[in-house]
């Protein structure tokens, strides 16, 4: 089943059409397209309790989460459809991290040689409740900036890298609460972390990409592990400016400075908000929590590549 998303960002009717007449002279393929938000998830389900072979998502970095959620609906399990990602969102960061082309064209090509030789990898996942996440999650700031660009791009402006950093320039300049930290830290027999203006889990790295640029908050994040925290007790302009630099060219295996937190290889993390604090998933904003716990599913899903 081929899960299309005829919204992306990138994605075009002739580029979608393009894909189809590759991929059909290789498979017996159905074509599904998405309505409405959480279509994907529906036609996953679908596509896995009727025993697909593989599910093909051709979107964002939305659509694969939504396409993901649906396959595991009952859980992690050897019967469940292999996913193979065709990126055409403005990020696309699983699948770039999986070590797929950017360009859909040549991804194509990229899945095409893996379904003919039958290779995949099975990767890891996150869980924050009881959704999956396939790359990242956020609680604070970076959901802030998310919120305000989904708002933008439904009054028609589009996605890209001028966009996002306009967006988290007014949010952090004009909006964020930069002097009462609200997130706490918690994880099994460890003392709480309090005081946290925000958190970014990652279940891989980059976390995103600025264009072609990727971004590391967590640089030792990867499927094959637990999970990556990085969190911050100062939202201050200067010590911002520093912990950007260190994300955009990183010497270290990990964020330096005092007000700097790093987890790494976590098998469960807790972070509770003294107030309800704007929350993203895979780049997609899912409102304001108050707590959500976060947990590593490994081997979780075969991924062709």
């Amino acid at each position: 089943m081929l899960i299309a998303n005829p919204k992306a960002t990138s994605t075009s009717r002739r580029v979608r059409d393009l894909l189809i007449r590759t991929f059909s002279g290789d498979l017996d393929l159905e074509l599904s397209e998405t309505e409405h938000r959480d279509h994907a998830t529906q036609l996953a389900r679908r596509a896995a309790d009727e025993y697909y072979d593989v599910v093909v998502a051709l979107g964002g970095d939305g659509t694969v989460n939504e396409v993901v959620n649906g396959l595991l609906t009952h859980g992690p399990s050897e019967g469940v459809p292999a996913l193979a990602v065709l990126p055409c969102g403005s990020a696309n960061v699983f699948a770039r991290a999986l070590g797929l082309s950017n360009d859909p064209v040549q991804a194509t090509r990229m899945i095409l040689d893996a379904l003919r030789a039958g290779r995949h990898r099975t990767v890891g996942l996150g869980q924050a409740d009881e959704r999956y996440f396939t790359f990242c999650s956020g609680l604070g700031l970076d959901a802030e900036v998310v919120r305000i660009v989904e708002e933008l791009r439904h009054s028609g402006s589009r996605a890209n890298p001028v966009l996002y950093i306009r967006a988290a320039l007014r949010q952090f300049f004009s909006i964020s609460d930069r002097r009462v930290p609200a997130l706490t830290l918690e994880r099994p027999g460890l003392a709480p972390v309090r005081d946290l203006f925000l958190a970014i889990v990652s279940n891989t790295s980059p976390w995103t990409y600025v264009g072609k640029r990727p971004v590391f908050p967590s640089p030792r994040a990867d499927f094959n592990s637990g999970l990556d925290l990085f969190g911050t007790h100062r939202l201050d302009t200067v010590n911002t400016v520093v912990m950007l630099g260190q994300m955009l060219f990183p010497l270290n295996d990990r964020l330096r400075g005092g007000h700097v937190v790093n987890v790494h290889d976590a098998t469960e993390i807790t972070l509770s908000s003294s107030r309800p604090i704007a929350f993203q998933l895979d780049g997609d904003y899912l409102g304001e929590r108050e707590s959500v716990t976060f947990r590593s599913v490994p081997k979780a899903i075969r991924i062709v590549i």
